[in-house]
């Protein structure tokens, strides 16, 4: 496919099974290890990410990306795609960390609590689960027959005093925010590069979105 499709390689995700996942569905992708490559040159634009919220933000803010990506956000012409913690660190900030985060998407991250109802819930959230998309999602929810199940690895959780940016939830423990988007920028909690044909499908809606 002609998209342009970058990933952000900073050391701080699994970028080859993204890459894996997308040439599946038909899509090349190259790394960028340098916050030089004009909005012209992206249409989508993917921050991965594992590991503990403030090493990858001082990544980030060192490598000079925390300005090129709010910069490539005022394209509206190129998606930005957060997973995982590189959802997260799309948002204002997280309890695992002192440092803010890039402020695309409003929210802030909170820890799971053990003491998550009836049972006592296993933190990090860890295994297969329900994405129950809204109708800010719908785009997203395209070509599935019923809510699909997506692959967690996390910790923390994604809060807003209101709804406003969420496109889908998840349970455990409580209901959270597992797809949230703002406009040309959104992320997903979860790994669709892990979540077989439901990852596959969600990643091929995200690419119809691209102008």
């Amino acid at each position: 496919m002609d998209n342009q499709i970058k990933i952000v390689d900073i050391g701080i995700g699994n970028i080859a099974s993204i890459q894996n996942m997308l040439k599946k569905i038909g899509y090349d992708s190259d790394r960028i290890v340098e916050p030089t490559l004009k909005s012209s040159n992206i249409d989508l634009l993917i921050l991965p990410g594992v590991g503990s919220y403030d090493y990858a933000m001082n990544k980030l803010n060192d490598g000079g990306w925390s300005d090129y990506v709010k910069e490539l956000s005022s394209d509206k012409k190129v998606k930005l795609m957060g997973i995982c913690l590189g959802m997260q660190l799309l948002c204002d900030g997280s309890e695992e960390g002192e440092l803010p985060g890039l402020s695309l998407i409003p929210g802030h991250f909170k820890k799971f609590s053990s003491n998550g109802g009836a049972e006592r819930l296993k933190v990090p959230h860890m295994g297969w689960n329900t994405v129950h998309y809204n109708e800010k999602g719908t785009w997203m929810m395209e070509g599935h027959i019923d809510d699909p199940r997506y692959y967690f690895v996390h910790s923390y959780y994604y809060t807003h005093p209101e709804s406003t940016y969420i496109a889908g939830t998840t349970g455990y423990g409580v209901d959270y925010g597992s797809a949230i988007q703002n406009g040309n920028v959104f992320g997903f909690q979860f790994h669709p590069e892990k979540s077989h044909r439901f990852g596959m499908n969600l990643l091929r809606n995200v690419l119809k979105q691209l102008c």
